[in-house]
């Protein structure tokens, strides 16, 4: 239970659980914009056509013979175009993630550069060097 406990509270854990909550909702709105912004206008680009309603029927449904619909069938489909959507949503998805890797590489660029730039500071002098000047401060004196 301890190794569990040190586990658990070491901040790696929090940073992945943070990441992985971010991703999920940072999905959910890559999601939202592709279904609701940018497939729309493709779509009357293209004809008028709804992707998410896209489909090869392959069985229609059938009324049910009791009002309870005990005896009814669904209907059985290919819905592709949920599946154009999918692809849509994942390159947004990759773009997206591709420009905040690069912002980064490019910050992360500009401070080494930085540090690069820096003057170093003067390495301490050795132990000669110091015995050096305490012998020539005595011999001032």
């Amino acid at each position: 239970m301890e190794e569990f406990k040190k586990f658990i509270s070491k901040g790696n854990v929090v940073d992945m659980a943070v990441g992985l909550i971010m991703a999920t909702y940072f999905g959910a709105i890559i999601k939202a914009l592709v279904d609701h912004v940018i497939m729309p206008p493709i779509g009357l680009l293209v004809g008028g056509v709804d992707f998410a309603k896209l489909k090869i029927i392959l069985q229609e449904a059938k009324a049910p013979s009791t009002p309870e619909g005990a005896d009814g069938l669904a209907e059985v489909a290919i819905n592709y175009g949920i599946f154009i959507n999918a692809i849509i949503t994942f390159v947004v998805v990759a773009w997206a993630i591709f420009m905040v890797v690069k912002a980064y590489n490019r910050m992360k660029d500009r401070m080494e550069k930085k540090e690069a730039a820096a003057p170093a500071a003067p390495p301490a002098p050795s132990k000669e060097e110091v015995l050096l000047g305490e012998i020539r401060d005595l011999l001032k004196k």
